[in-house]
């Protein structure tokens, strides 16, 4: 697998950093948290190969892209700007969009809103969702002793404090938390009796981490070497900027009023994880069946087994051929 190169564009009043592989139609992927560019590693090198310009940024507020302070410089409105300034930047007419976690949510609203420059769409884990009656912090599962982690995020500093504590601590935790592999040692608990964690729920008179000096597997389809770039990132820039996005939740709800009766239209493929943790919200197995009401153009929903939370890492070589029929059977 060869290097993607790597360049600062400036694009919505910001620089973001971009790594770039191959020539061709462009294809722009959207990481997640707690990631960056290197989320995509494994498929930069593999559409590359197929014959497409591939490039994956760090969004902004993470990795060597520009960090805005502000709360309020992280709305949608400002992700999906950022990525026409990137299409501009590159003079790329059009692109298909990837995106995985907030990536993909993100991925989504901007082929809703600029079916003129994303022709196409391909998301992981996250499917798309209408906008819901209620801005979506008042239905996050809330209890006497424990919060959604989405609502832990909700007061700057709180989680920064914790996350910045030890990066890599931090990092390896999630990964393997929301992994095929965590989900699995998640449910062995739960069969045999004993108290499995409570995922997605953050205790009260605590954080999210575990105590310190507790041992983190690393599932096979990590390295030392992926946690100690990951880690790198975030000891550079910090949590701020990818917090922020989940602290404007409600106000994406609220800026996206006008459009709530949009449909997106253009070719769509959705993939994710039997053991995805975004799988086991209520009601998302319905949703997943009635999705092509939402999204018309929806070409496939496939499933992988085993598959957790990280799709495109902890399956590389099936999102991978996913993507590229996907792209490859697009229309001209």
């Amino acid at each position: 697998m060869s290097e993607p190169a790597q360049r600062l564009i400036d694009t919505n009043g910001i620089r973001l950093n971009i790594a770039e592989q191959g020539e061709g139609p462009a294809v722009l992927f959207c990481h997640g948290f707690p990631e960056s560019w290197y989320s995509w590693r494994h498929q930069i090198d593999a559409l590359a190969a197929a014959g497409f310009h591939a490039v994956a940024p760090d969004l902004r507020g993470y990795g060597k892209s520009d960090r805005p302070e502000a709360i309020g410089q992280y709305t949608i409105f400002h992700l999906v700007g950022d990525l026409v300034g990137l299409l501009d930047a590159l003079e790329a007419p059009t692109a298909i969009i990837v995106g995985h976690d907030w990536g993909a949510s993100i991925a989504w609203q901007a082929a809703r809103l600029r079916p003129d420059r994303f022709r196409a769409v391909a998301c992981l884990s996250v499917p798309y969702r209408p906008r819901g009656p209620a801005p979506p912090t008042s239905v996050m599962p809330r209890t006497a002793d424990a919060q959604f982690y989405q609502l832990y995020f909700q007061e700057p500093g709180v989680a920064e404090a914790e996350l910045e504590r030890d990066p890599r601590v931090s990092v390896r935790t999630m990964l393997y938390g929301a992994s095929g592999e965590g989900a699995a040692a998640f449910r062995a608990v739960a069969a045999s009796g004993g108290a499995a964690p409570n995922v997605g729920m953050v205790p009260r008179a605590g954080g999210m981490l575990p105590a310190a000096g507790t041992p983190v597997p690393l599932p096979p389809w990590l390295s030392e070497a992926d946690i100690d770039f990951y880690a790198g990132e975030f000891r550079r820039s910090g949590f701020r900027g990818p917090l922020n996005y989940y602290r404007n939740v409600d106000r994406n709800w609220e800026l996206l009023a006008a459009f709530a009766d949009l449909k997106l239209t253009v070719p769509a493929l959705y993939v994710a994880g039997d053991h995805d943790m975004v799988l086991a919200a209520p009601g998302t197995a319905e949703h997943l069946k009635n999705l092509k009401q939402f999204v018309p153009g929806l070409r496939k929903v496939q499933m992988l087994p085993g598959c957790g939370h990280w799709t495109q890492q902890e399956r590389p070589a099936e999102v991978n051929a996913a993507i590229i029929d996907f792209a490859q059977n697009l229309p001209s």
